[in-house]
């Protein structure tokens, strides 16, 4: 699939075939996600696969609309510093942005569907994501084939 026919064709997918995603596509969506340009090239992310069936579940409570989650074959969460800190550089939440599409564009060529999930419960993201005191999650994708 060309670049253009992936932007033209692509759509937000938040229902899932059981088809679990295979680790080849996998690695080619997060390998997009690191190959995207970011300020300074300063690649201010982390990445959390989760693939675990009963994990997926707990994590459509992040948010209000989050539940697609819950079906989906993976998701990752988009981990920075705090994009809300006082010292943070507003590039943080652009660079995502770019993460974001650069993965979705690459699944949608494969096949796969996904779905943006805003993080609004960020006590329950620390705890099922395990994060740091210095690091925040306020977006998660989804992926899976399209039911």
């Amino acid at each position: 699939m060309e670049t253009r026919e992936a932007i033209r064709t692509v759509r937000v997918v938040r229902k899932f075939s059981q088809e679990t995603v295979p680790d080849d596509a996998l690695l080619q969506i997060v390998n997009a996600a690191r190959r995207a340009g970011s300020s300074k090239n300063l690649q201010r992310w982390d990445f959390i696969v989760c693939r675990d069936r009963a994990h997926l579940q707990e994590m459509a409570a992040l948010g209000p609309y989050a539940s697609h989650l819950a079906g989906a074959s993976v998701a990752i969460a988009l981990v920075t510093p705090d994009p809300h800190a006082a010292d943070a550089p507003l590039s943080i939440l652009f660079d995502l942005g770019q993460v974001a599409a650069n993965m979705q564009l690459v699944a949608w060529e494969l096949g796969i569907g996904s779905a943006p999930a805003t993080v609004y419960e960020q006590d329950l993201a620390r705890r099922l994501l395990d994060l740091p005191a210095d690091r925040y999650c306020e977006y998660v994708l989804s992926f899976g084939y399209p039911a």
